[in-house]
């Protein structure tokens, strides 16, 4: 801890001679701005490359509260503009010093249900912590207040809790929920506190959606995710998987015949693109869905002990693109054996979209980054195998739609890395089978539902929300949209 802050050379010490200052309202804002962030403690880079144990380990209650301590408490927070769901962020901070642990969950819960999740990968350096005082003040995200490592210290503290959602008296009405990841879960906890029957629809044999079929475990434990669903149990949420909404039964169906007063879809966008170039059919070919989904939801990694799900094992991976989804996959193809693996991406480390920490997670793990290179052909053996990509390689030119410099390929620049796997991490659209199957429901040229502001679709009685609206969004973005349907859809039927 930094010197001069009229403190005890003991570290216990000058932390209670600070809280008791900020107590009692004498610790100035000269002195919150002399304490450093507080690291994250993660496990070693060397041995996780092999564990499926989550990597960052979380704050101590010391280092929460010095954490705690450097939020200025600005009369006019400009971090809760930049939190999608508004979560009144001072409050449930002064709450932290005050050693209330109880109390700053349930501040954090009045607008999000997920704080144990939203905690670990919602992006906050590009939300609240962007719009915080300190950010601006030293320019970084990163040593504005880690106000996202304080929400999953908060949620993590009282994980153990037993507390249910008091769930208002029945009102005889029946709500079907439509994908069970996060606007599904906050969608479905909200209708249900109306007092409506609630029933989740789940594709999958395993609800969570998204947080359990595409974050990995060394992300986002899966018994994290599991609490909450078992939350939605106890409140009488009823939860039906191997449910296909367009398939098993449509939307009107549902509405017709089965009895149903209002529909949320929130099947999010899970229909993966590829590069059309040739080769993509060639054995050893994975999106990064499939792969991870093998990997995360089927524990493929388990293949042979618990888990009858398999995955090819590769020496040489080459993961293409620059998101979350990428660093996701790379991580996951070093815990899978993988010797190298690389990542392939069009633009500079810059431009990506992914989270600076799960870059530096993944360089830390031995990823191996291949900047402004995009394959144009993946080249196969005599048996279709992979076993090599020729790239071509690129200069940034004027900036495109994205605001980000256009890759422009140089003339008669490329190279062949041999690799035996390939993962395309490029990004997903809409899945259209619901499209297909749902009559009158509207849709935008990507293939996404049109709603209003209320979440409400063209279709009476049917609301939408998360990735299947916005296109590829955020964990708390989705819940906002549930959040909203939910309200929308109590309103409608009261």
């Amino acid at each position: 801890m930094e010197k001069g802050l009229d403190q005890p050379s003991n570290p216990d010490q000058a932390l209670d001679a600070l809280l008791e200052k900020a107590r009692t309202g004498r610790l100035s804002a000269a002195e919150r701005l002399k304490i450093p962030p507080q690291p994250m403690p993660q496990l070693d880079p060397v041995a996780r490359r092999r564990s499926m144990q989550e990597v960052a380990v979380g704050y101590t209650e010391q280092q929460a509260k010095w954490e705690a301590l450097r939020c200025l408490q600005c009369k006019r927070p400009s971090c809760v503009e930049g939190c999608p769901v508004r979560i009144q962020i001072p409050q449930f901070i002064s709450c932290i010093v005050e050693g209330r642990y109880d109390r700053a969950l349930a501040i954090i819960k009045q607008t999000s249900l997920l704080p144990a999740v939203c905690g670990r990968v919602c992006p906050q350096e590009v939300q609240c912590q962007q719009a915080c005082v300190l950010c601006k003040r030293f320019g970084d995200p990163f040593k504005a207040v880690s106000i996202g490592r304080l929400e999953r210290f908060v949620a993590d503290q009282a994980r153990s809790s037993d507390e249910i959602p008091k769930v208002d008296r029945p009102t005889g009405k029946k709500v079907a929920i439509v994908g069970s990841g996060p606007g599904g879960i906050v969608a479905a906890a909200d209708t249900r506190r109306a007092g409506h029957e609630v029933t989740i629809f789940e594709a999958f044999h395993m609800p969570g959606g998204v947080l359990v079929y595409g974050i990995p475990e060394f992300r986002l434990p899966k018994a994290i995710v599991q609490q909450e669903i078992d939350v939605l149990v106890r409140m009488g949420v009823k939860i039906i998987p191997n449910f296909v909404v367009g398939k098993t039964r449509t939307i009107q169906q549902l509405l017709q015949e089965d009895g149903f007063d209002a529909v949320y879809i929130g099947v999010g966008a899970g229909l993966p693109r590829f590069m059309g170039i040739e080769g993509e059919s060639l054995v050893g070919v994975y999106s990064a869905n499939e792969y991870l989904t093998r990997a995360n939801l089927m524990k493929a990694y388990m293949f042979g002990d618990c888990a009858d799900t398999p995955i090819a094992k590769a020496r040489n991976v080459a993961v293409i693109g620059g998101g979350n989804v990428a660093m996701d996959a790379a991580r996951m193809a070093i815990r899978l054996g993988a010797e190298r693996v690389y990542l392939v991406y069009r633009r500079t480390e810059a431009e990506m979209p992914a989270r600076r920490e799960e870059v530096h997670h993944a360089r830390e793990e031995g990823v191996e980054f291949l900047f402004l290179q995009s394959p144009q052909r993946i080249i196969g053996d005599d048996l279709y195998h992979v076993r090599a990509i020729e790239c071509i390689h690129y200069q940034l030119g004027q900036p495109d739609r994205s605001g980000r410099p256009r890759p422009i390929p140089i003339l008669d620049a490329r190279s062949v890395l041999e690799v035996d796997m390939v993962i395309v991490a490029i990004g997903n659209v809409a899945h259209p089978l619901i499209r297909q199957t749902t009559a009158g429901l509207q849709f935008n040229e990507t293939g996404n539902i049109i709603v209003d502001e209320h979440c409400r679709t063209s279709m009476a009685r049917v609301y939408a929300g998360g990735d299947i609206v916005l296109g590829a969004a955020t964990v708390i973005l989705a819940m906002g949209q549930g959040r909203i349907a939910a309200a929308s859809i109590n309103e409608d039927l009261a």
